[in-house]
């Protein structure tokens, strides 16, 4: 089950049950399926203070996954910055909810093990994004 919520800024325009129905096929996809997992929407402010308190980190990010994953039930808590996925999709030229999509994603993609700090592990999430965002499309 997803649950979504926000702290400190409006509910993104999406619509949930999409959503929550492609997040569910992107895993079914990797061999997963959904257990609890919650988005929590927030600002630069409050993302900056998850990752100062939970992390030991001191920047902003666009999105913080918490994993809490049991073998193939995928379950976690994901931060997103919505002050940042506007900035990210500016930089990369990509709208405003494309740009939310993929971050979406990213974090479910955690969930399912892929990472993206280590040697080629970059081009690794980024292709599974890709996928994950044509499957979207499928879909919708």
């Amino acid at each position: 089950m997803i649950r979504y919520h926000t702290q400190d800024v409006p509910m993104p325009a999406i619509d949930p049950q999409r959503i929550s129905q492609w997040i569910d096929a992107v895993a079914a996809s990797h061999g997963r399926r959904l257990g609890e997992v919650n988005y929590i929407f927030m600002d630069d402010p409050g993302i900056l203070a998850v990752n100062r308190q939970f992390l030991g980190h001191d920047y902003y990010t666009d999105i913080i996954t918490f994993d809490y994953t049991e073998g193939d039930i995928l379950s976690g808590d994901l931060f997103i910055s919505l002050d940042t996925v506007s900035s990210n999709a500016e930089l990369v030229g990509a709208s405003y909810d494309e740009e939310l999509h993929r971050v979406m994603v990213h974090g479910i993609l955690h969930l399912c093990g892929i990472n993206d700090k280590g040697p080629g592990e970059r081009e690794i999430m980024e292709a599974a994004e890709d996928e994950a965002l044509r499957l979207r499309q499928d879909l919708w």
